[in-house]
Order: C-alpha cells, then structure tokens, then sequence
C-alpha cells in the first residue's frame, strides 16, 4: 500500500515504505471541531524501535490536549510501549492496543496490562491461528478479522469462535471486524449469523 500511494503522488508517502515522522502534521486534531475516534496509526507503529522517544512524547501531548477525541494506538512493540509508558501521560481519551495474530505472540499481552491505559484491547486482525484460553485480564476489548487483499491467509471459522466464546465467558467486549480474503465485502463480518459489534465500557 505503500509503494501504491509512493506511486500516485501522496506526498507523505515520498519515500514509499521507509520510516519517516511528519511533525507538521501533529496538530491536525486539535483543529477537528466534533469529537472523532481516531486510528493513531493504521499506516504505521508509533513504537517502532526508529521512531524516536521524544516524538512519541509530542503525539501523546496532542492526545492529552484533545480530550474530546478517542485515540486509539496499536502497537505490535508492546515491550517499548510499557518501557516508555511511565514517561507519558495517559489521559482517559488514549486506548492502547496491541496486535496479537497468532499463540507465539501471547507475551504481548503480558507488557501490554503493566500499561496504565483507560482501555486496553487486543486486535487478532489478521488472525492467523489458533488462540485458545487467551489471557484476558486486565483487557478491555478484543477484536477479531481475518487478512483480506490478494495473497491473504485462511481465518478458520473455529479459531474466530474460540476468541468469541473465550470473550462471553470473560465478559469482554468482542467485535468481529471481516472474514477478510480476496473480496472482502462478499465475505462479509458476520460470525454465525450475526454482527459483532460490541464496543469497551468507559471505565
């Protein structure tokens, strides 16, 4: 996707898949008049190892200083994310998530609870297999879809329904996203019938 908008003349993305931070860009939200919940970063992961410490600090300034947003974050560094967590200021605006696509990434979930955010989610998207007896203490939300675009992975139907069942029992909020694969509206996102789409509780 990249390449593709390094191809159509996206400005931002000059340099197609290379790392870059654009600071002129931090104060875009503060303009926004109605409240909005915004994807931090669905390009992109703030906790990249490159990104530097203090432009992190200046993207959680702008989130502080907008409390009528909902800001959600989602890293697939959650080590660095709760490294650095004690040195930002987490105001309740500022969900904080991590990616968790299959079992050999479940550590995660053990950096992402020492993080002292409002809502703490996790998003099996793509989910790649398996995730029995998630450990889902301390989280908040749990999302669920499966890859989409050319080239995507199966979702098998029972690894979705695990995560589901595992969220009714535990009481989470449970939103299945898509079924993803190749046309990813024909599939649909309805899981046994029915649509997902159960939302965290402000807490």
């Amino acid at each position: 996707m990249a390449v593709r908008l390094q191809a159509m003349g996206k400005v931002r993305y000059a340099s197609a898949f290379r790392l870059v931070t654009h600071a002129d860009a931090l104060a875009v939200p503060v303009g926004w008049r109605q409240p909005r919940h915004v994807f931090v970063n669905s390009m992109s992961d703030l906790f990249h190892e490159r990104v530097p410490a203090s432009f992190i600090a200046q993207v959680f300034d702008v989130m502080n200083r907008c409390p009528q947003h909902t800001f959600q974050v989602l890293t697939k560094r959650a080590e660095r994310a709760a490294a650095l967590a004690p040195i930002l200021k987490w105001t309740p605006n500022i969900w904080m998530g991590i990616s968790v696509e299959n079992c050999g990434v479940i550590g995660r979930i053990e950096h992402l609870i020492t993080i002292p955010a409002n809502i703490r989610f996790l998003s099996a998207e793509p989910l790649l297999g398996p995730l029995r007896d998630l450990p889902l203490n301390r989280i908040h939300w749990v999302i669920v879809g499966g890859e989409s675009g050319p080239g995507a992975r199966e979702m098998k139907p029972d690894w979705a329904r695990d995560v589901r069942d595992r969220c009714i029992a535990l009481k989470v909020p449970f939103f299945f996203k898509q079924w993803g694969g190749i046309n990813k509206k024909r599939a649909g996102r309805e899981l046994d019938g029915r649509l997902w789409n159960e939302m965290p509780v402000l807490i």
